[in-house]
């Protein structure tokens, strides 16, 4: 989903001297690979969004494979594109670095303060891993390495899988099913009183190529919205949206994960970057992309 967004952005500003392997081509775990890679093509500038990614419950079943998976991917990336004097590295990472009961909105300083939410634990540790590597990279050997933390994100290509998605992928595809086929209820993981933050990610392939392009300082920002909606109330917006009829059922034996995970982006916002788009009118659109293809695969 992200690596097709900031390709979009990039086509669409006029970049054509792109490399791309998909997962099948390039195994980013894989050092020996990598090392290959980085050798014959020579990439001035890396856009490091690969990631093995999950909803809650994927997090907590597959806790060693989101720590290995991860710790691999961005620790060969980001040593080879030292190796190979890489002008620009931008690191993505994750709203889930910062602690369980940290302050609400997230400070950037807020990192390393406290405990981090149980159940997206190995996850977390590995995305804090990727900002010390870039941190220290450009410590030690001057490398111009930056991080960025997005909050949560939705749009093309997202993960509609109902065990391994997130919670709007699979709200969306809940309520679509459930309309499809006539339900009278659909549930909800948990309570809905957590809130959670959603940014689009086209929104956040335009921070993306702004952060490349004029940010120069060492500290990671944090990428979002600013705002947030309880899970409750976007189980709601998304009911409505699909035209879905019948009832909410909230299943309270699921974890609801951290209570809340709004991000400070004053500082993204102080760089000159902001989102533009809102997020009814952002599910509205990946609605209308998806119903008709994504879904009837499923």
């Amino acid at each position: 989903m992200v690596g097709s967004a900031i390709l979009r952005k990039l086509e669409a500003e006029g970049y054509t001297n792109l490399i791309l392997k998909t997962s099948t081509e390039l195994d980013l775990r894989d050092q020996a690979a990598v090392a290959d890679f980085f050798s014959s093509e020579q990439p001035e500038y890396v856009f490091l969004a690969a990631a093995k990614v999950g909803g809650i419950q994927a997090n907590n079943i597959f806790r060693a494979e989101f720590l290995y998976d991860n710790l691999m991917i961005e620790s060969n990336i980001i040593h080879h594109s030292y190796l190979n004097d890489v002008k620009k590295l931008l690191f993505l990472g994750s709203s889930c670095i910062y602690p369980k009961m940290a302050p609400q909105p997230l400070k950037e300083e807020y990192l390393l303060t406290d405990s981090l939410e149980y159940t997206n634990e190995p996850y977390a540790i590995a995305k804090i891993a990727g900002i010390k590597l870039c941190e220290n990279y450009r410590k030690q050997y001057g490398c111009n390495f930056i991080a960025a933390m997005p909050t949560n994100l939705y749009g093309p290509n997202d993960n509609y899988d109902l065990q391994n998605s997130h919670v709007l992928p699979a709200l969306l595809r809940k309520f679509h099913e459930a309309k499809a086929e006539g339900l009278s209820e659909v549930e909800v993981w948990g309570s809905g009183q957590p809130k959670r933050e959603f940014l689009h990610a086209d929104d956040l392939a335009a921070a993306c190529l702004h952060l490349m392009i004029d940010y120069e300082g060492e500290e990671w920002l944090n990428i979002g919205t600013g705002e947030d909606i309880s899970i409750a109330d976007l189980a709601l917006m998304i009911k409505d949206i699909v035209g879905f009829e019948g009832d909410l059922k909230f299943n309270t034996s699921k974890p609801d994960g951290t209570p809340r995970k709004l991000m400070d982006v004053s500082k993204i916002h102080e760089s000159g970057w902001k989102h533009k788009i809102h997020l009814r009118d952002g599910i509205e659109m990946v609605y209308q992309e998806v119903k008709d293809l994504e879904f009837a695969k499923a």
